[in-house]
């Protein structure tokens, strides 16, 4: 079996630059169980990076400070499980907004982490965020974490001070993700076949469970207007929901074993998913269509095949902030970068043990964590955006495919704003 198609010279493949690496130290009879860095994560506004060290241990360090490091020291840097713990105390307001290297302690095996801000990455539909007990500046910024014991740690990043324990969840919270509209309403996937939507300004209520899965719920993602949810989970599924009703729009049908991960594209118009049957899939989420497919086993394997155990697994995908490239991580130890009008990568780069993986906030570092806690980083494939481009994502941001449809414009305008060519 080979892993790109035919036509494609792996030879001629760019491969990607080494930016730098993470690595955990293993203590002594450390178990390797629990070890597992299942996610990655950086904050809306650039100035931190979080990973899961393995079992109980977040730490987040300065995005900046990082970059640094790596330029000043070379590639490698050990993380030190000594370092600055978080404080419980509260900063003045000049220690506050400096980022500092922190360490957390959560008390059990880390499995999902998420970044919030009451700062919005778009247009707010929120006017003014108050929190019951606790009273914020506007330029909050908040760590979710999800637990294998079901629950939820809420910190506020720059003191350090636990704010929320959130507990509803019966199994694994197996992935996080807030609304980018600055409302802070976090929504959480569980193995216990449920997602729950929290109110974080609302002293961490429920406001909502979504049912519908059968069985494992593996990840979910909020469309850049927060007015969509995607969520995937084992049986093949792939459910869309409408947020402000807390309804199912559809499920999308295609994949042939479970789906792992999924991402919206920065204009909302496109939606990727990975899954266990070697492909990723991108869709148009406003109509249900399979847009593009990206195989990573060629020639691709039937229903029956994909539906079972093979070394091509596709464990995660991210999209880049310049809607024109896609990352995906897989279990044939390798890392593919992907343009959106093109069914081969563009570049890749060699992974062993990959879980997941996660464009820092500008797009031009992909961070990718491992089974023993570790991190790796690549300079990601960069181009000027065309004309049209641009033009096509200010469009789409605001316009679903329906509405673009029935645009008086030529049909290969339609087209290329539909994402179709």
């Amino acid at each position: 079996m080979a892993s790109f198609p035919p036509r494609v010279n792996e030879k001629e493949i760019v491969r990607s630059r080494t930016i730098g690496e993470l690595l955990a130290v293993a203590a002594p009879f450390d178990k390797k169980c629990g070890r597992e860095n299942w996610t990655v994560a950086f904050a809306p506004d650039g100035s931190y990076f979080a990973w899961s060290q393995g079992h109980s241990t977040v730490k987040l360090v300065p995005w900046s400070q990082c970059l640094k490091n790596f330029l000043l020291h070379g590639t490698k840097n050990i993380t030190n499980s000594s370092g600055l713990r978080l404080s419980r105390q509260n900063s003045d307001g000049a220690q506050k907004n400096k980022p500092r290297e922190h360490i957390i302690d959560c008390g059990d095996i880390v499995w999902s982490l998420a970044f919030g801000s009451s700062v919005p990455e778009k247009q707010s539909r929120c006017v003014n965020i108050e929190w019951h007990r606790f009273k914020f500046g506007q330029d909050q910024l908040l760590l979710a974490t999800g637990l294998n014991n079901g629950r939820i740690k809420i910190w506020d990043v720059y003191t350090g001070k636990l704010l929320l324990n959130l507990v509803d969840h019966t199994e694994v919270v197996r992935d996080l993700t807030f609304a980018p509209d600055g409302s802070l309403i976090l929504v959480s996937a569980s193995r216990d076949k449920t997602l729950r939507v929290w109110d974080l300004k609302d002293d961490g209520n429920m406001m909502k469970v979504l049912r519908g899965h059968q069985n494992w719920v593996y990840s979910c993602a909020f469309s850049p207007d927060s007015s969509m949810l995607c969520s995937v989970g084992a049986s093949k599924a792939v459910f869309l929901w409408n947020m402000d009703k807390y309804t199912m729009i559809r499920k999308l049908e295609g994949h042939h074993h479970d789906v792992v991960a999924c991402d919206f594209s920065p204009d909302g118009a496109l939606l990727a998913t990975a899954s266990y049957d070697t492909r990723v899939y991108i869709w148009d989420p406003h109509t249900g269509d399979i847009l593009m497919e990206l195989g990573h086993m060629f020639p691709p394997p039937t229903p029956i095949f994909a539906g079972g155990a093979n070394d091509r697994w596709v464990r995660s995908v991210s999209f880049s902030n310049d809607g024109l490239h896609i990352a995906s991580l897989a279990d044939d130890k390798m890392v593919r970068f992907w343009r959106i009008d093109e069914d081969y990568p563009v570049q890749v780069a060699p992974l062993s043990n990959g879980l997941c993986c996660a464009f820092s906030t500008d797009g031009s570092v992909l961070a990718a964590g491992t089974h023993d806690g570790s991190v790796y980083f690549w300079a990601t494939p960069r181009q000027i955006p065309s004309l049209q481009h641009l033009c096509r994502m200010s469009i789409r941001r605001v316009m679903p495919t329906q509405q673009v449809q029935q645009l008086p414009i030529p049909s290969k305008v339609l087209e290329f704003l539909s994402y179709r060519i």
